[in-house]
């Protein structure tokens, strides 16, 4: 994702630049919690070796607010607050994006070498978890 490139994107997400340092040996970015990311950090999952076709993501959480970032390869994400959606080519370690609760997510067009990293807010709660796209436009109507 080039600085130049990034789409209106939906209410509450925006840019998590991460300081990037770079020289002959190659790049190292990094990432606080409470000072690029904007939360405590309580869980932290991977996802990686997806294969042709597959998405992940495809749902929203009521609570739980998240940093996406890739760290290998690349992928496009979907963000989706039933008024506003974009479209995002992640390929960018040292560039993620930051998810407020109630935005539907969607990752696909994995490359065979992509890995993405999630920084939550919460740790894992079943009921957290928005699967159904009507459902989860009732809510947000509900707002």
């Amino acid at each position: 994702m080039s600085p130049n490139s990034v789409p209106k994107l939906p209410k509450g997400c925006f840019i998590v630049q991460f300081p990037k340092i770079s020289d002959e040996r190659g790049s190292l970015a990094f990432g606080e919690g409470e000072r690029h990311i904007p939360f405590p950090i309580k869980r932290i999952f991977w996802t990686y070796d997806i294969h042709d076709g597959n998405q992940r993501g495809d749902h929203a959480h009521r609570t739980c607010e998240m940093v996406l970032f890739p760290i290998g390869g690349s992928f496009d994400l979907e963000l989706d607050d039933g008024e506003c959606r974009a479209l995002l080519h992640m390929d960018d370690p040292s560039r993620g994006v930051f998810i407020p609760p109630l935005v539907w997510c969607r990752l696909m067009n994995f490359t065979s070498d992509a890995a993405c990293i999630s920084l939550a807010s919460e740790e894992y709660r079943a009921e957290d978890y928005i699967h159904d796209y009507e459902e989860f436009i009732r809510m947000k109507s509900e707002e």
